[in-house]
């Protein structure tokens, strides 16, 4: 006591004379204030892996008060533990548990706790069982707590994000600081603010340096722009390994209809990069090998599922890459006089169908089985821009008016130039855009837009076939994501499984595909002058020309009785009789083409 008035003496004495007083205590008189400091400061440091004792602790004290005050309300609690179970069992994934064994353990932990809870309300914390079942649950449970890898991944980036200060100075971008941050399966991602006078620009150039100061792999900080595009925000993309490091395999089709998204692959966050291509058309670039020919094999795989969607395809490489696919493609040119033949038909469709839906009073085409969708999917346009230049006026009415009659296009091509494109507006009206690894940084722009690349779309940075950045009206940013792998086994079981759910044209394309015929035919060839020849006779010529020109893999039934306009029991009466003659054989499921020796 006599030492502490001697210290406040002595403090006034320098106060009165303008000094501060600083008190030095011993170590005696300040070991209880830092040894409290420290125990609080560790945990709170160690929260989470104290977690489950804090939740036993809580579990302990709520149960011993409710006893006391409400041991009536133990069938409440019963019966709230129950349904929020059930919610958490059913759509835990909603509330960020994404895999099924996390919704699992949570329902688990939740009723546990619960049950105990009520039971402890009921019968009192000394009812002999139900201390030592805590105490044993409790470490029970707490071990796969313990052991998550999201859990352990939440920890270090709550721990890097407290230090990002330090990092920030280090690297160059003083006074950024973060917004907010959310661990995922394979990394994390934050939200952060720059200082005044920092751009987006300032942080990509620094990416090396904060992979350095992040202690990471190279290569796993992205730098993306934020939704809201401010320009002193960005996001910050970190990844614990790389999830596109190995061929995805492909899960299966995602979609039984065109109205559906499709899903390409994964994204780096575990999500689905999903599109809709109904009333869209898709440009598909990249260099040779970067993985255009498997994305090719995705939306075919997914397209071939649909119900309502008629496929017509044209390859040039004479149907090296789409042939596996024959079973459900309607019509598959593997010439440029097919590749002709078939977009102008598709014109044609075009116009018949636009005409139908005047007289109905419609503005748009509905797909449905009875009236699909149609697709046309090109393999190297920039071929069929040099085989087959006068097909790009074709194209050109397709991409500029084919989205209310929901006739698709979808090119792909190594280099989308004016050139290759054709002279028309095909380029300008593909909306949706899948740009896989590019050599030179300007063929960013070429694929993806004019401004992309400035963006943050860095396609010549993807390292892997199949990487990919797609661009469409709901993905703005640039994310990463992988094409799922079709091996030649699956694309034989998959178009084997779906060949026999594909539909055929609807009444009102063949309509119009049977007048544009006869018109063509009418005026292309000049009858005999000293006979007509009668529709039959038209028929059968159409028929014997149809399936000399046929290709490898046949023409399908459908594609004849537009060609011939014949009836389906007429068609197949004449096909039965050619193959029992020799000179046609079927090729496979409602496929034919003439003979070779006929």
């Amino acid at each position: 006591m006599n030492r502490s008035r001697k210290i406040q003496r002595h403090a006034r004495k320098l106060r009165r004379n303008g000094l501060q007083p600083v008190v030095i205590l011993d170590r005696d008189d300040r070991l209880p204030d830092v040894a409290v400091v420290l125990i609080v400061r560790a945990l709170w440091r160690y929260r989470s892996e104290l977690a489950p004792f804090y939740s036993g602790f809580m579990l302990a004290l709520g149960g011993t008060v409710l006893h006391i005050t409400h041991s009536k309300w133990w069938p409440c609690l019963l019966s709230v533990a129950t349904v929020a179970t059930w919610i958490l069992a059913l759509f835990g994934n909603r509330l960020g548990l994404v895999l099924p064994s996390e919704r699992l353990y949570a329902a688990v932990v939740v009723m546990s706790g619960g049950g105990w809870l009520a039971a402890v309300t009921a019968l009192g914390i000394a009812f002999s069982p139900l201390l030592w079942a805590l105490v044993g649950g409790g470490v029970l449970l707490a071990i796969p707590w313990w052991l998550h890898r999201r859990r352990r991944s939440k920890v270090r980036v709550d721990r890097q994000i407290a230090a990002w200060p330090d990092i920030a100075e280090s690297v160059g971008l003083r006074g950024s600081r973060v917004q907010s941050a959310v661990v995922d399966v394979w990394g994390w991602r934050a939200r952060f603010a720059l200082a005044r006078g920092q751009t987006i620009q300032d942080v990509t150039a620094r990416v090396p340096a904060i992979e350095s100061a992040l202690g990471t792999f190279r290569g796993a900080v992205r730098v993306f722009p934020t939704r809201d595009a401010k320009a002193n925000r960005f996001e910050l993309r970190v990844l614990d390994a790389d999830p596109h490091a190995e061929a995805i395999p492909w899960p299966g089709a995602s979609v039984a209809s065109i109205v559906e998204p499709i899903d390409l692959g994964p994204f780096e966050d575990a999500s689905s990069a999903r599109v809709l291509l109904l009333r869209r058309h898709a440009l598909i670039g990249g260099v040779a090998g970067s993985g255009k020919s498997g994305g090719i094999n995705v939306l075919m795989g997914n397209l071939s599922a649909c119900r309502d969607a008629v496929i017509w395809a044209i390859d040039l490489k004479r149907g090296m890459e789409l042939r596996p696919w024959a079973s459900c493609i309607d019509r598959l040119a593997t010439t440029p006089d097919q590749a002709r033949m078939m977009l102008r038909d598709a014109v044609v469709v075009l116009e018949g169908r636009a005409q139908w839906l005047a007289a109905q009073g419609r503005r748009v085409w509905d797909p449905s089985p009875d009236y699909p969708a149609l697709v046309i999917i090109v393999d190297e346009y920039a071929e069929l821009a040099d085989d087959a230049p006068e097909a790009a006026g074709d194209t050109d009415s397709i991409a500029r008016r084919g989205r209310a009659v929901a006739v698709t296009l979808i090119a792909a091509t190594q280099r989308p130039t004016q050139k290759a494109m054709g002279k028309g507006a095909v380029r300008s009206q593909m909306d949706v855009r899948i740009c896989f690894r590019v050599r030179e940084r300007r063929d960013v722009d070429l694929i993806l837009g004019q401004g992309m690349l400035g963006a943050g779309w860095h396609a010549h940075t993807l390292d892997a076939p199949g990487k990919f950045l797609l661009s469409a009206p709901e993905h703005d940013t640039p994310q990463r994501g992988r094409a799922y792998l079709l091996t030649d086994a699956a694309v034989s079981a998959a178009a084997e499984h779906h060949a026999a759910l594909r539909p055929g044209l609807d009444v009102v394309s063949r309509e119009a595909l049977e007048e544009g015929r006869s018109k063509f035919v009418d005026a292309a060839v000049a009858p005999s002058p000293r006979r007509a020849l009668s529709g039959d006779e038209h028929a059968e010529t159409a028929l014997g020309e149809a399936l000399e020109g046929a290709p490898i893999e046949g023409t399908s039934v459908a594609h004849l009785l537009m060609l011939t306009g014949m009836s389906r029991p007429t068609l197949y009466r004449r096909l039965n009789d050619l193959v029992k003659s020799g000179r046609a054989v079927q090729v496979g499921r409602g496929r034919y083409k003439a003979s070779d020796h006929a």
